[in-house]
């Protein structure tokens, strides 16, 4: 799997024990470990969702080999919503594979999210850590 559908799939994805405060708290601007991909994350309408903000040239050109033209204001991060459970789940768009899968995100603390999807069911699951950008 390319890094930067891993960087995208895995940057978004699981809220274990969230509060409301943890969705506000997610609210930002959030980078992948090696720096290749920045996201935003805002609150659409009931729901949180995150944009790529900006991209490196190789995460653009990895994209595009996976079909997806325009990396940079892509909506990445859609319809997360917080189940009864307090977890926060929602669909992740991949660039580089054009495909949108399921996915969760924890915040692990103010400034570190941990991401993690699968490509089928609970199968082939990733984990992937994003950084809050000051």
């Amino acid at each position: 799997m390319p890094r930067t559908i891993l960087a995208v799939v895995l940057s978004l994805l699981a809220f274990s024990g969230a509060s409301a405060s943890d969705g506000e708290t997610a609210i930002g601007t959030w980078r992948n470990v090696r720096d290749t991909m920045h996201i935003e994350i805002r609150h659409c309408g009931d729901s949180l969702c995150g944009k790529v903000v900006w991209a490196s040239d190789q995460a653009i050109a990895d994209a595009r080999r996976g079909g997806t033209q325009d990396l940079i204001g892509i909506q990445v991060f859609r319809d997360f919503r917080q189940d009864s459970a307090g977890n926060w789940r929602g669909k992740v768009f991949v660039p580089d594979l054009n495909k949108t899968l399921s996915g969760t995100i924890v915040l692990v603390d103010r400034n570190t999210l941990k991401g993690s999807g699968c490509l089928v069911g609970r199968v082939l699951c990733k984990s992937k850590i994003l950084v809050r950008m000051r």
